[in-house]
């Protein structure tokens, strides 16, 4: 599928520097697009752009297909004249510290708000409509659900006489604080019943009622297509391909379930009878328990798997090339109880195979992803990807030990891959190597002929001299920092999505290291 070798950097815009508790579209993010091409790398991979959750954690979305608000530059509306530049200096930081999701949404809710308030004072453009129109399948739900979640949400804090309601109608389905935090998170399972069952009067209601609010969200989704693609296509111009991020499955309480109810396992009440994760492995004893609804395969295909043509026709306009995690997942998935305490309880069941990928092609043509193939991965898998013809993944910090032909050594895999020193979910190099055991740094400074005295740059030279056409570096590597800049810590809540670089970390040996290597292993060249 990727016919030349190329290379680039893992780095999601959250962990761009920025004066507002986040990274985000602005002059920073193109200033980071500059130092890719500088160093001649031609590919950016980034995490999901979706909604976070609470913890920062893009892979808890409200939605499949809308975007994180938090990424939108403010700075960038000064030059709109949506805000002013005394109104934007307010709020910044004065030395903010990592990626802070709550500071900053103190800090660019209010400035977005403010925002919005004077968009609304002009007639809409028709660059607006177009957005409406064109986007109009996904927004319309999207825009409802978040008004209704913040509508509920307010009211409860006042009133809470409907909890009594749904803590009958769940009794014997969830605990107590379960049903509290449904409630009042304004999970769409306690909206009321007709609209939670999308009744056409009821939503034609609450959708007249809630106009305001609704509009803010299509506001908020505006600015973000319009900073992205600006953002997108000045990569693409500079010939760097974006590489996004597409999660097998969504969450629950998210305006894809609730608007597609038919489309997931969830019983009469809209509560999952199923839910997602994986069978314990490397990164815990216990499995990881998820808790995303699981998919009503049956209807996916008696529908002609439309929703899964919407979700990847949106992403691919997103991004130039999409990872899919989890790709294991549509050949057989873990399913475990809605009720069990964790991952160990479950089973594996089959998926939809080949048949979904055949059909998005037939709709979408030749499909630029990447088969997210890491943990327990059985032939079928692997046969599964090797029928589609996906490159699958490499990862270096799981090669090394006492298999000498372990898969994920360069000289077991072919050129339809893409290699990564780690991933989101891996430790940096530096801290993978400070905990390694003996054999495994014994057998990589052997592999490698090395001292290991800097295991990222030794690291980051096998992911290019390796024989795999795409090969992709965390920013962290690159600039040799260690445990506590990990972005994620699989199995765990808190401390993670937090990462966050300063331009004083990048130098131009930097620069010079990523060219030199580029152009050594026939990288990004010609």
């Amino acid at each position: 599928m990727f016919k030349s070798r190329k290379s680039g950097i893992l780095l999601h815009p959250s962990s761009i520097p920025s004066s507002f508790g986040i990274g985000d579209f602005g002059r920073d993010a193109y200033r980071f697009v500059d130092v890719l091409a500088q160093a001649k790398q031609t590919l950016w991979q980034i995490l999901p752009l979706c909604p976070v959750d609470g913890s920062g954690s893009p892979y808890q979305s409200t939605s499949a297909f809308a975007g994180e608000p938090l990424l939108i530059s403010v700075d960038l509306l000064v030059d709109e004249g949506l805000l002013s530049q005394n109104e934007v200096e307010a709020e910044k930081f004065v030395k903010p510290q990592g990626t802070d999701y709550s500071e900053a949404r103190k800090l660019k809710m209010p400035l977005l708000r403010k925002a919005f308030e004077k968009f609304s004072e002009k007639e809409y453009s028709k660059e607006y409509k177009d957005f409406l129109e064109e986007n109009k399948a996904w927004l319309e739900d999207y825009t409802l659900f978040m008004a209704l979640k913040a509508f509920f949400i307010e009211k409860r804090k006042e009133d809470d006489r409907e909890l009594m309601e749904f803590l009958r109608e769940t009794e014997g389905l969830l605990s107590e604080e379960a049903v509290q935090r449904y409630f009042y998170s304004a999970c769409w399972c306690s909206f009321p019943k007709d609209i939670r069952e999308r009744k056409p009067d009821a939503v034609e209601m609450w959708r007249e009622g809630l106009q305001q609010n609704i509009q803010w969200e299509c506001f908020l989704q505006y600015l973000f297509h319009i900073q992205w693609h600006a953002l997108k296509s000045y990569a693409n111009e500079k010939e760097i391909q974006i590489i996004g991020d597409a999660p097998i499955f969504v969450s629950y309480d998210s305006a894809d379930v609730w608007a597609n109810q038919k489309a997931f396992q969830l019983n009469a009440l809209g509560f999952p009878t199923v839910v997602a994760g994986v069978p314990p492995d490397y990164f815990s004893e216990t499995g990881q328990l998820w808790g995303n609804p699981l998919y009503q395969w049956k209807y996916h295909e008696k529908t002609g798997y439309q929703w899964w043509i919407s979700r990847i026709h949106k992403a691919l306009e997103d991004v130039d090339i999409l990872r899919i995690d989890h790709f294991r997942g549509f050949e057989s998935y873990w399913e475990i109880p809605f009720d069990a305490e964790d991952a160990r309880e479950g089973q594996w069941v089959k998926g939809p195979g080949k048949k979904l990928f055949r059909r998005l092609e037939k709709a979408l043509g030749e499909l630029p992803l990447i088969a997210e193939d890491l943990g327990i991965i059985t032939e079928e898998v692997h046969r599964l990807r090797e029928k589609i013809g996906f490159p699958g993944m490499r990862v270096l910090h799981f090669a090394f030990g006492a298999d000498k032909n372990h898969p994920y050594l360069p000289h077991s895999y072919d050129k339809n891959t893409v290699v990564y020193t780690g991933t989101h979910d891996n430790n940096t190099t530096l801290g993978w190597y400070e905990n390694a055991g003996e054999e495994e740094k014994d057998h990589f400074r052997r592999y490698m002929n090395v001292t290991g005295e800097a295991p990222n740059w030794d690291m980051i030279r096998l992911a290019f001299s390796s024989p795999a056409q795409l090969a992709i570096i965390p920013m962290q590597d690159v600039l040799g920092l260690k445990e506590e800049y990990r972005m994620n810590q699989p199995g765990t809540t808190e401390g993670n999505w937090s990462f966050a670089f300063d331009w004083e970390m990048w130098n131009d040996g930097c620069i010079e290291g990523l060219k030199y290597l580029s152009r050594l292993f026939g990288r990004n060249y010609g």
